[in-house]
């Protein structure tokens, strides 16, 4: 095995919730306990200690067990997650909804569904590693275009020739914060015949049309759309969505699906609850990209490049490794967790402080930001 160098070498640090909302405790390098404003999360709009998704969880534990204790076809389905399902199914205007534990393996199914040998995979160049594994897994051909690069992804379609085509995107590229023109998208897929697999886990709750995603009001045209629990939704678990035929394949032919222990029920009800409260609240997301916005305009301020996208996450890139560990130190020396991003999660030369715009922060937090952001 290959020695890893130094300056990417990742440590796992444990942390706790404090009583004040989005604060954590943990260990610093020299494992002396520090408590920090949590900027590094997906918990966009804060609801993963919310009481009433605790609440949700606690009482279907109590009424349907802690785990499923099988799969969706032995004894793993439970009556929250048809009800999950279905809402979902009803909110995002689809068909077919279909529980999945993670996100990763929602990933590897969707790419699998859509592509076998015989397929021509045309993909974003910052597709998530999920989406990857489910490339190299279903044995199609594969050809990336530059990100958000829609002349290139129709160069690609152009020279398709009838090929059988899966396009993949995302929604909200989360390590970049960007997005793609989904209509535009869409539009090149139909005039191609492509079928087009959107990864949607961090928009939805907090982007679209009362945050049900960018993909919302374009159903026809995408085949099938991936989203997760575990960001917005403050739960755990994922699902993808699509038309009646696509998600009955699912059902009768994948594996992740098939040869998995069914989510648990208590983070199916905890999610539904999430759905919900969003739905209720469907101004959140739109306040919460207001305030990222106000957020990039300060950092921009400070001498930064206008960070790119108008969602949650701002992505400030600032090269090399070791300059954005020092100022991941110098931000925990001020109270705040925002993580540097480092190859190979992205390329090489573009290391990067990923920091998440969340839900109820204390008010003085992007002073205390962007002083901490100060040129070094």
């Amino acid at each position: 095995m290959e020695r890893i160098p130094l300056d990417r070498i990742r440590r796992i640090r444990i942390w706790e919730h404090g009583k004040e909302e989005g604060l954590l405790h943990g260990l610093n390098e020299k494992n002396k306990k520090i408590s920090l404003l949590d900027l590094a999360s997906n918990d966009y709009l804060s609801l993963s200690t919310n009481p009433k998704l605790v609440e949700a969880a606690n009482l279907a534990m109590i009424s349907q067990g802690v785990g499923a204790g099988g799969s969706r076809f032995i004894t793993g389905s439970r009556p929250i997650h048809k009800k999950l399902e279905n809402a979902l199914g009803e909110w995002l205007n689809r068909e077919h909804v279909l529980l999945f534990p993670s996100g990763f393996q929602a990933n590897l199914a969707a790419v699998i569904a859509l592509a076998n040998r015989n397929t021509l995979i045309l993909a974003d160049k910052l597709i998530h590693h999920s989406l990857l594994v489910g490339i190299h897994a279903s044995g199609a051909k594969f050809k990336r275009f530059a990100h958000n690069d829609l002349n290139e992804l129709q160069k690609y379609l152009t020279l398709s020739h009838g090929q059988k085509v899966l396009v993949i995107t995302e929604s909200l590229f989360s390590m970049q914060g960007t997005s793609p023109d989904l209509e535009k998208v869409c539009l090149l897929c139909k005039k191609y015949n492509a079928n087009l697999l959107v990864d949607e886990a961090h928009a939805l709750g907090v982007m679209g049309y009362q945050g049900r995603g960018l993909c919302y009001g374009l159903s026809d045209q995408v085949s099938l759309i991936s989203g997760t629990f575990g960001k917005a939704f403050g739960s755990g678990g994922a699902f993808l969505a699509s038309n009646k035929f696509i998600g009955e394949d699912l059902v009768q032919k994948s594996g992740a699906f098939r040869y998995t222990t069914a989510l648990a029920p208590p983070l199916a009800a905890a999610a539904l609850e999430a759905l919900k409260i969003i739905q209720q609240n469907p101004s959140w997301g739109e306040e919460l990209q207001l305030e990222a916005k106000r957020w990039r305009n300060q950092i921009n301020t400070q001498g930064w490049d206008y960070p790119p996208g108008e969602g949650p996450i701002i992505s400030i890139v600032i090269g090399s490794n070791k300059q954005s560990l020092a100022y991941q130190k110098k931000l925990e020396q001020n109270g705040l967790l925002c993580v540097a991003i480092r190859p190979p999660t992205v390329p090489e030369g573009t290391s990067r402080l990923r920091i998440v715009v969340r839900r109820n922060l204390p008010k003085n937090t992007l002073q205390k930001l962007t002083s901490s952001l100060a040129k070094q």
